[in-house]
């Protein structure tokens, strides 16, 4: 067999590298969730109005508010709303939907393995969430919002451990409800179970604003993410008792999605 010239195109059958392909997919499910006009509202709209609102109403309400300005309990309390909102709700609707149309089955038979197709959507979850925190701590800070830093390395950390962990946590959960209902009933219980926690589940407002049913709400994933991230933002402290209830909910959530979920 001759060999070929200098410059000849010589076809490489194949895959590309895992990397590659785990950015690519991260991209594709980004702008997904970003043009998805439902997503999109969980994501940005409902927590910016929450705030606003919630700023404006706090004074009027009387809320426990632990001694705090409103703005300054309420922005790391709508932060962590958004957090739930893009790694429960959307994540849940979206591959509820995937399996029903077999996305994820298409996916599943393509050269990216399915750890990879995970790993994609964790990225794309993680940019979505990073875009959603810079517009609520703007819109934050407009409002008047002065968070704590008397010591930032422990802020920034306890910030980053509450955000990884909900993310986590949630995301996990979301998986196992799309993994287990057909798609109308996950789009039904997403939203349910989200306006619940928004509503009761510590997450807007410390667990100490819900009187004796505060030590049964700390338990929650919401609550607990909450709280961590009011730690951080408010009392420049890291809340170990909240992330360790977070790291729970991410491990009996992966483990009980592994053992559930159906790719069709």
């Amino acid at each position: 067999m001759s060999t070929p010239a200098p410059g000849t195109f010589i076809p490489a059958p194949g895959g590309a590298p895992l990397a590659r392909m785990v950015r690519a997919q991260a991209r594709m499910e980004s702008r997904l969730m970003l043009r998805n006009g439902e997503q999109l509202l969980l994501a940005i709209v409902i927590p910016v109005i929450v705030l606003v609102g919630g700023v404006a109403a706090a004074g009027r309400i009387g809320i426990d508010l632990e001694g705090h300005r409103a703005v300054d309990i309420l922005t790391p309390g709508v932060l962590a709303l958004a957090v739930m909102s893009t790694a429960f709700t959307s994540v849940a609707i979206a591959t509820g939907f995937e399996r029903r149309y077999g996305v994820i089955k298409l996916l599943g038979s393509s050269p990216l393995p399915r750890y990879g197709l995970l790993l994609g959507k964790a990225l794309a979850l993680l940019n979505v969430v990073a875009l959603q925190l810079v517009v609520l701590v703007v819109v934050g800070l407009v409002l008047g919002w002065e968070p704590t830093l008397a010591h930032p390395p422990r802020s920034v950390a306890g910030l980053a451990l509450a955000v990884g962990l909900g993310t986590a946590a949630f995301a996990a959960l979301g998986l196992l409800v799309a993994g287990v209902l057909r798609a109308e009933a996950t789009l039904a219980l997403a939203n349910l179970v989200y306006l619940l926690l928004m509503a009761g589940g510590g997450v807007v407002l410390p667990t100490s604003a819900y009187g004796a049913a505060a030590p049964a709400i700390g338990w929650l994933p919401s609550a607990a993410l909450g709280e961590a991230m009011r730690a951080a933002l408010v009392d420049a402290t890291i809340d170990g008792r909240s992330l360790l209830v977070l790291a729970a909910w991410a491990v009996v959530g992966t483990l009980l999605t592994a053992r559930t979920f159906r790719w069709e």
